[in-house]
């Protein structure tokens, strides 16, 4: 198992199954952020969203997109795959994350399910009190972990 591979395992074990984050998405130089409900399945992250929304017309125009919890941010491309309802591991992983939204919208006829394909992964890390950067580039599969020097 490469270090990439064996670390960014670890990141998303430590992720666990689902969190509330920001969604930064643009469409003609004009971004927009707004909290989501996220599920993560086999390394890949889940939304839903109504079609009739700016969030989606942006998705639809641009897929990509950072997300951003904590002192994480996460940067991919994201791709509309249909109605929620039509994936049952997205639903019962959603239902279990998030169960309010779940009963609320998933059902609803306008409701559109997205998947992201993160490329870049950044976020601070703190060993014994000294600030590190860890990053891992998805695409190209490389992993650092740098301290931070400041100028």
């Amino acid at each position: 198992m490469s270090v990439f591979t064996e670390k960014y395992e670890n990141f998303l074990t430590e992720f666990a199954k689902g969190k509330k984050m920001g969604l930064s998405s643009s469409e003609n130089d004009k971004v927009t952020s707004r909290m989501m409900s996220i599920v993560c399945i086999d390394g890949l992250f889940y939304f839903q969203t109504d079609k009739n929304l700016r969030k989606y017309h942006q998705l639809i125009s641009n897929p990509h997109i950072a997300l951003c919890i904590d002192n994480i941010q996460i940067e991919g491309t994201c791709e509309e795959i249909g109605h929620p309802m039509d994936n049952p591991l997205f639903c019962s992983m959603y239902e279990e994350c998030f169960r309010g939204s779940f009963k609320a919208y998933s059902s609803l006829k306008n409701e559109r399910l997205f998947v992201v394909n993160p490329m870049y992964v950044e976020r601070w890390v703190y060993i014994e009190g000294v600030p590190f950067m860890e990053t891992f580039d998805a695409k190209n599969e490389e992993y650092s972990l740098d301290k931070y020097v400041g100028l």
